[in-house]
């Protein structure tokens, strides 16, 4: 299905202001038989205009307003954290196992019982309490520099252990809960014991510093500056689809390898404990998780929907992959452990 463009104001999240801005009006949809306006409020760690679109498109179909505040996630689960029982959100929307299950540790999320959304959502890309549900997938594939690394070199992560890649490996920093989540997918898969002996292989062959960006990590791939590096595959497809003539040149140098199995995780979205709106707000989140909303939510950030590989032509240019078979809910509950394995090896 295609949406029309549609510009749509928002108020982005700062860390001294919050302000919700209305996304869409029930224009020329009969309202439904209720006393009160049909509403719901997104707080929203994504930032793109045909996420907006989409919104408008569950108000024509649906009647119900859409609210949306965006900001970064670690912000908005601290806003509803302080906001408690009086806050107005009724929709979470986090980026990254890690996050989803610091807000669920916070009990920020309600469970919910949907058979559309256990249709549309595989098992191991939602909460087994019905609490949060993913709306897209995201893969961490190694990026390699040809000229530096042959790609046939590398099968699994573990390879980026071997001597052989000393002084070429650039890293995203341990702060970055993309790092972390990796790390967590190792340990689930392969055990403390192997994944502690990685963790140090993959920080001896580092060439520093650490990275704070995986938009300046892939660019220095391209550059020769790094040999290979774990990245998330939308910053790349940015990159190649952007406006930029000299990022385009640069990443048109980066190849993807994806290792078997490959590292994923989603964009997710839960109903919040303190929704004065949950019914509202279990429809949009049906809305966006459907095979069809879906792949748009996806496109919007180069993403992949939540089956199959979609139909953008540079993420299709990647090939395909095997997913790991681990859990958002294993990843975010071995995170505090990945963590600790992080910095006792050093990974800054």
């Amino acid at each position: 299905m295609r949406f029309k463009l549609t510009a749509i104001p928002t108020t982005a999240l700062g860390t001294t202001a919050l302000a919700a801005t209305t996304l869409a009006s029930a224009i020329g949809v009969a309202s439904m038989a209720q006393n009160r306006p049909q509403e719901v409020n997104v707080y929203s760690g994504r930032h793109y205009n045909t996420d907006k679109q989409l919104y408008s498109e569950f108000t024509r179909r649906t009647g119900i307003k859409v609210n949306l505040l965006e900001g970064k996630d670690d912000e908005l689960i601290q806003r509803l954290k302080s906001e408690g029982s009086k806050s107005k959100a009724d929709l979470l929307v986090l980026v990254d196992a890690a996050r989803l299950y610091r807000a669920q540790e916070a009990n920020l999320f309600r469970s919910i019982r949907s058979p559309e959304l256990n249709k549309d959502v595989p098992a191991n890309l939602r909460d087994p309490g019905g609490r949060w549900f993913a709306l897209t997938r995201r893969a961490r594939p190694v990026m390699v520099n040809t000229a530096a690394v042959n790609p046939k070199s590398i099968r699994t992560y573990a390879d980026l252990a071997k001597p052989e890649f000393k002084g070429k490996l650039c890293l995203r920093n341990r702060a970055s809960v993309y790092s972390q989540s990796l790390v967590a997918d190792e340990l689930v898969r392969r055990g403390a014991k192997a994944t502690q002996k990685w963790v140090r292989g993959v920080v001896a062959n580092m060439k520093e510093p650490f990275f704070t960006s995986d938009t300046t990590m892939v660019r220095a791939v391209g550059q020769g500056q790094c040999g290979a590096t774990i990245a998330n595959q939308y910053y790349l497809a940015r990159l190649l689809s952007g406006d930029n003539t000299a990022d385009r040149a640069t990443a048109k140098k980066v190849r993807v390898v994806w290792p078997n199995p490959t590292h994923v995780n989603v964009t997710a979205g839960g109903v919040t404990r303190s929704s004065r709106n949950p019914e509202e707000a279990r429809r949009l989140l049906e809305f966006l998780a459907s095979p069809t909303s879906g792949e748009g939510y996806a496109a919007a950030n180069n993403e992949y929907p939540l089956k199959g590989w979609g139909n953008n032509p540079t993420l299709k240019a990647f090939g395909t992959f095997k997913a790991s078979p681990v859990s958002m809910e294993q990843l975010g509950r071995r995170n505090r452990e990945a963590v600790q394995l992080m910095t006792q090896a050093g990974w800054e």
